[in-house]
């Protein structure tokens, strides 16, 4: 790394380090065996020597404030559920010096391509088990090895195609890998954005420091998935278990980043041997499928019949070369801790060399030697599963440690070892390296280990030049899990001259093609038809509820009979303001509305999540202590300034895609039922007094209604402009606009005739234009809503089931 920095004095530096002291035996990232800084950590060590306490905290809220305005998050489990939590960046990097790396890729690529030679015996030959290479009981006992994918021939020519490696440094300062994630590897698009946070923090530091950029690996990966395509026409995609899971904001981020569809398999269909992704356009192939949700769930009609996230075919299309998927189904096999045993051996066996980057010792206990080697050195040895996929720090109660059991589990471990040896493995136990975290306002030697990346191209195997750190909270090993309160840090790959300023954009020249707005699935347009029609619902919920408490401060017993009358209308929507101040059926609008709006976050943007995020999060704390009155009232206008902040981020600066038409069409159908239903209980003649101010009021036009009318509010005053009033954007008439102009441009260039939907807005649109205010009847206004119900019925069936 070099960097253009002020040094400060040897002092300061020293100063800064004091307290900085590895625990004995263990390697440090920072320190090498003589105590000295190893020279890639040099100028990142000056540069916060340098800083005093104060500017080095406004640096780390940098990229606090941008995780938080981007709403990186994780998912954290409890025994009541999950919940969203802010994401634990430790904001000094792991720094690793380009020639290391150089070194630690050429490992990397060795054993991603070790990995799918395996593989393709696993699901082909089987020469590994019948040469004696690999225990027969050990794979067919593998949860994670899939009979049905056996014989698959891959339409690529590979099994694998995205891989990660835990890595971290035994004790003299190698690199062990520590496992294999072959099955959905996670945490690529979170290796971006602490890259991007970290940026933040080091923005006067970063872009002299020659630290290598990671848009280049992305791009590669990008070109090859498009390039396995099976034509022009078909799609790459991405497959998610759904935004339930804690890597679901990750999916959505890689789906943005790299233009790719994010779908669910209730997206997908497999008709005539093709995978099918229903969109508002029909059904259109996929033939490549990034898939990011374990395999075992893929297809409940060939693997688990009770999954209820799998496309049922999916094996078929694949068996079929339909498809293309990365990671081939059943790659999960390879993550087994017991196969790791073996892969020394096999390296040699299959590519004649040694492995360049050891894996961690282990030993299955099914054979006779090595269970008894594990059991003369159970003071030094983790004992567990042999087909769990935990890294070897993991530690649970299904585990012993140095001869004991963990979790408040009794007995002996050698009787354990020869009772159920087969099923068990012994690794030696890890002494992770440790890397400096800032812990208040001092640098402290903490643990780590680092996830790396390798994708396929068609040029072989690349490295992503980087990757994702997992820091523990304390001092304990056991310790490095976001759940268990670890942190995560940005890897700093440093060359010694400057770095390539890598982005996604090709790297040919040639005329400019302006790319054609991207397929939208059918799930994905109904979300954001509902999302449209929730926030609607929620917005004339508060105008009327603010309007009670507006009306119960103001006039007390005086206002009653509308009070109560307002009270009931509220009540058939679950939002009864005369129980609560502010209704719990409210709250659940806002939180409906958040819900529709993460199931397609990869189609959201950051501020527009940001805002509804808000104004869900606003509206739970406004309702806690809130008092009817002036105080409910109050709330209710914070409400609102909320809904109208989301409103202009979504109306003025989305772009105008099918999404975005999906999202108007609901809002604007939603706004005419609620304002047919609002007319036809408040200006009929059996309303008590105020009704039709109060309608007026409610509909945002008492400012309209004075200036235009010199007459007092009147029944046909009224419907004339909130019916039929084709200028106010409150209006019947102005929806039906909305509807129209809308609805025509849903349908494909060149088609002909008018779908259902369209020719009953049409029918609805000149009946409502031609009507005088006096027709406009309550029973009319009720056919009204009716009329608009066969509208979103129509508009689901062509374009959203």
């Amino acid at each position: 790394m070099v960097a253009d920095t002020k040094r400060p004095p040897p002092e300061t530096v020293a100063k800064f380090l004091q307290g900085y002291s590895p625990p004995p035996g263990v390697a440090d990232e920072l320190l090498r065996s003589d105590g000295r800084l190893r020279p890639a950590w040099q100028p990142l060590i000056r540069h916060l020597a340098a800083q005093s306490a104060e500017t080095r905290a406004r640096a780390f809220a940098r990229g606090d404030q941008y995780l938080h305005d981007t709403g990186v998050y994780f998912r954290q489990h409890t025994g009541e559920g999950s919940t969203e939590r802010s994401w634990p960046l430790s904001h000094v990097p792991v720094v690793i010096s380009g020639r290391e790396w150089a070194t630690l890729s050429e490992g990397i690529v060795q054993r991603a391509e070790l990995l799918e030679r395996v593989m393709a015996d696993l699901y082909g030959p089987g020469n590994l088990v019948k040469q004696g290479y690999l225990p027969a009981d050990l794979v067919a006992r593998n949860p994670e090895w899939l009979r049905p994918i056996v014989g698959v021939q891959p339409r690529s020519g590979h099994f694998l195609h995205f891989l990660a490696f835990e890595i971290g440094r035994s004790p003299d300062g190698s690199w062990l890998v520590l496992g294999d994630r072959t099955q959905a590897p996670s945490g690529s698009g979170f290796a971006l954005e602490n890259r991007m946070a970290t940026g933040r923090v080091f923005h006067d530091l970063f872009p002299k420091a020659n630290v290598e950029r990671l848009a280049g690996f992305f791009r590669s990966f990008r070109d090859a998935l498009i390039g396995l395509r099976a034509d022009d026409r078909s799609r790459v995609a991405i497959l998610t278990p759904g935004q339930h899971t804690d890597t679901y904001y990750e999916h959505a981020y890689i789906a943005r980043y790299l233009g790719f569809m994010l779908l669910e398999c209730e997206d997908l269909a497999v008709r005539s041997g093709q995978l099918k992704v229903r969109t508002v356009a029909g059904d259109q192939p996929v033939s490549v499928l990034w898939r990011r949700l374990d395999s075992r769930f893929a297809d409940p009609l060939e693997l688990d019949e009770s999954s209820a996230l799998g496309t049922p075919g999916m094996v078929s299309a694949l068996r079929a070369g339909a498809i293309t998927m990365v990671n081939c189904l059943g790659s999960g096999a390879l993550e087994s801790r017991a196969l790791m045993a073996f892969l020394p051996r096999i390296c040699e066996a299959l590519t004649g060399e040694r492995l360049k980057l050891p894996n961690i010792a282990t030993w299955w206990c099914g054979q006779p030697s090595e269970r008894a080697y594990v059991r003369d050195n159970l003071h030094r040895m983790l004992i567990g599963p042999a087909q769990s996929t935990k890294l070897p720090f993991d530690i649970d109660a299904g585990t012993a440690l140095g001869g004991r059991f963990r979790g408040g589990v009794h007995g002996s471990v050698s009787d354990w070892l020869e009772r159920e040896g087969e099923t068990l493995v012994g690794q030696e136990a890890v002494t992770l390296s440790t890397t400096p975290a800032m812990v208040g306002d001092q640098l402290l030697p903490r643990p780590m280990v680092v996830r790396v990346f390798a994708a396929r191209t068609p040029q072989g195997w690349t490295v992503m030049p980087g990757g994702y750190a997992r820091i523990g909270r304390t001092g304990d090993p056991t310790a490095l899990a976001m759940q268990a309160g670890g942190s995560v840090a940005d890897v700093w790959i440093t060359s010694d001259a400057p770095v390539a300023r890598e982005t996604l954009a090709p790297r040919d020249t040639g005329p400019f093609l302006r790319r054609q707005p991207g397929l939208l699935p059918a799930r994905a347009a109904d979300n954001l038809y509902w999302l449209g029609r929730y926030v609607e619902r929620a917005e004339n919920g508060v105008r009327q509820i603010r309007a009670y408490h507006l009306r119960l401060e103001d006039y007390g017993p005086d206002a009653l009979p509308l009070l109560e009358s307002l009270a009931r209308f509220l009540a058939g929507y679950g939002l009864d303001p005369s129980e609560e101040s502010v209704p719990p059926g409210l709250l659940q609008l806002f939180d409906v509305s958040r819900g529709c709006a993460a199931k397609v976050r990869d189609r959201f943007s950051t501020d527009g999540w940001n805002a509804l995020s808000d104004l869900a999060t606003t509206a739970h704390e406004v309702a806690e202590g809130c008092h009817p009155g002036d105080d409910a009232a109050r709330a209710m206008s914070l409400l609102l300034r909320r809904i109208a902040g989301f409103s202009g981020l979504v109306h003025e600066n989305m772009f105008r895609f099918l999404g975005w038409r999906f999202l108007t069409v609901g809002r604007a159908l939603e706004r005419a039922d609620q304002m047919a239903a609002f007319l036809a209980a408040f200006t009929d003649k059996a309303t008590p007094t105020g009704g039709l101010d109060l309608a007026v009021e409610v509909g945002d036009s008492a400012m309209t209604h004075r200036r235009r009318y010199s007459v007092e509010t009147s029944r046909e005053t009224v419907i004339d402009l909130l019916a039929l009033d084709a200028g106010n954007p409150r209006s019947l008439l102005f929806q039906l606009d909305v509807l129209m102009a809308e609805e025509a441009r849903l349908r494909p260039a060149g088609s002909s005739g008018l779908p259902e939907a369209g020719r009953r807005i049409l029918l609805l649109r000149t009946a409502l234009a031609v009507a005088a205010p006096e027709e406009i009847t309550p029973a009319r206004l009720r056919g009204f809503r009716a009329d608009l119900a066969a509208i979103s019925h129509a508009l689901t069936a062509h374009y959203l089931s």
